[in-house]
This record gives structure tokens, C-alpha cells and sequence, in this order.
């Protein structure tokens, strides 16, 4: 009796350690230059499949959860991003190369105006524009804020038409596509995804990671209140938060 019950705890054991063993595989491979082949450091990879992200190394090198069929997205500042199906194979072997190529940018004269700065901090301080836009927040609402845009006599009434009569337009962006919005809390939950797209202002990984459109980015937050002033200068991870923000009370609403 003993025996058998030794046998059963060994199967039981090699089992949980098979299941264990049965993780997400990791995909290793090497970005290099695809003019000369020297190796790449600092790309920013990310798994679109699994919303996951890393970097490469100061060798070029990289690690990160992914399975056959996974869609991998490099981008570097300079170099083409590219989109890499992960296939079966290079599962099996280390250190696959993949090649990033140079963009090719034409310098082009650019004239700033009218602000011009002199150098002197109290001087430029004073030219430095002020946003016109203005966000509202209203006691007994969940929500961070409305923003109105201009301040005028018409951005309270676009605020209350957008808290009392938002689920219609809230459907038809987000209910079209629900499996791409969820992803909204695994992009920041990631640290890595998040430092990246605070250095982005182009919404091309958004796009890339929500397979949505960028037109669709803006009038999801132009619908939520948004002015075109924060559409326009925002970068990636502040686009992100705004419209995590305006998911979470879309959900909230179809509840109801």
C-alpha cells in the first residue's frame, strides 16, 4: 500500500513539474544593422500577440515570452519598424537575426515661430504658450475629468452631453472591437511597453498593438472629451491613459 502510494505521489510530482515546464517559450534573438551587420542595442521589441516587451542589449540581443504564430514589432529611432512572425523553427534555435533597416531622411530647413528663446529663463518663461484647454470635474463622478477644450460658454455643455448621453457613442467605438480594447490593461501593466511609448508621439505602436486605425484613436478621444490641443501634443503613454481611462467607463456603462 505504501508502494502504490509512493507511485501515485511520483506521477502526481512529474506531472505538476510537465505543467510547469509548459510556460510561454522564450524567443531569443540578435538585431543587427541590415547595411553593415553591426548589432543594434536599445531596440524596442514587443510580443503584439502577448502584449509583452523588452530591449535589446548593448549586443544587440534580446529575450521575450512568445509562441509559433506570434507577431513580434521592432522599432528604433532611425530605422524602419518592422512586424516578424515568430515561426516554429526559430523556437528551436538561439539567437535568430533579425536585420532593421535605415530610414532615409532628407534635412529639411525648419522655421519655429513665433516664439523665439533668448537664453534667459525669466524672458522665454513668459513666451512659453499657455494650453486653452480646460477639464471639469464634477463631485460624485468616478471619473478623473472632462476636458472642454476652449474655455467658452459652449465646453460645460459638451461636458454634461458627453456624462448623460455617452453610451451610444462609447458602443460603437469600443464594442466593435472589445478583444483589441482589453489589451489596454496588459499595455500598462507592462513597464517596458509604458517607457516606450512615453518617448512616442507617432501612435504607431498603439496602432500597431490596438490594430485599429490612428483616425480611430482620435475620434474615440475626441468623443471622450478630449480637445484636439491634448490629441495633438500628447505622447503614446499619455494616449494610452486617456483612453484606458474612457474604456473603464464604457465597461461601467454596459454593465448597466
Amino acid at each position: 500500500m505504501e508502494r502504490s502510494f509512493l507511485f501515485i505521489c511520483m506521477i502526481i510530482g512529474l506531472l505538476s513539474a510537465q505543467n510547469s515546464n509548459a510556460q510561454t517559450p522564450i524567443f531569443k534573438g540578435i538585431v543587427k544593422n541590415a547595411a553593415d551587420g553591426k548589432t543594434v542595442s536599445n531596440v524596442h521589441i514587443i510580443n503584439l500577440s502577448k502584449v509583452v516587451g523588452t530591449i535589446s542589449n548593448t549586443e544587440g540581443a534580446f529575450e521575450i515570452p512568445a509562441e509559433a504564430n506570434d507577431t513580434l514589432y521592432l522599432s528604433y529611432l532611425g530605422f524602419k519598424p518592422i512586424k516578424v512572425r515568430v515561426a516554429s523553427d526559430f523556437l528551436k534555435y538561439n539567437n535568430s537575426i533579425i536585420e532593421l533597416t535605415e530610414r532615409a531622411l532628407a534635412l529639411e530647413e525648419v522655421v519655429i515661430k513665433p516664439y523665439k528663446l533668448t537664453g534667459y529663463l525669466e524672458i522665454d518663461a513668459k513666451n512659453v504658450p499657455i494650453s486653452t484647454s480646460y477639464r471639469y470635474n464634477i463631485p460624485g463622478l468616478p471619473s478623473r475629468g472632462y476636458e472642454g477644450g476652449s474655455k467658452n460658454p459652449n465646453a460645460i455643455s459638451k461636458v454634461f452631453g458627453a456624462i448623460f448621453n455617452p453610451a451610444d457613442f462609447l458602443y460603437n467605438l469600443f464594442g466593435k472591437k472589445p478583444v483589441q480594447f482589453k489589451r489596454l490593461r496588459k499595455m500598462q501593466e507592462d513597464n517596458q511597453i509604458r517607457d516606450f511609448l512615453a518617448t512616442k508621439f507617432d501612435r504607431q505602436t498603439l496602432v500597431e498593438l490596438l490594430q485599429v486605425e490612428k483616425l480611430d484613436l482620435d475620434e474615440i478621444l475626441r468623443n471622450c472629451n478630449y480637445s484636439d490641443t491634448f490629441i495633438m501634443s500628447a505622447n503614446d503613454l499619455q494616449i494610452l491613459e486617456a483612453m484606458s481611462g474612457c474604456y473603464e467607463e464604457f465597461k461601467i456603462l454596459n454593465r448597466n
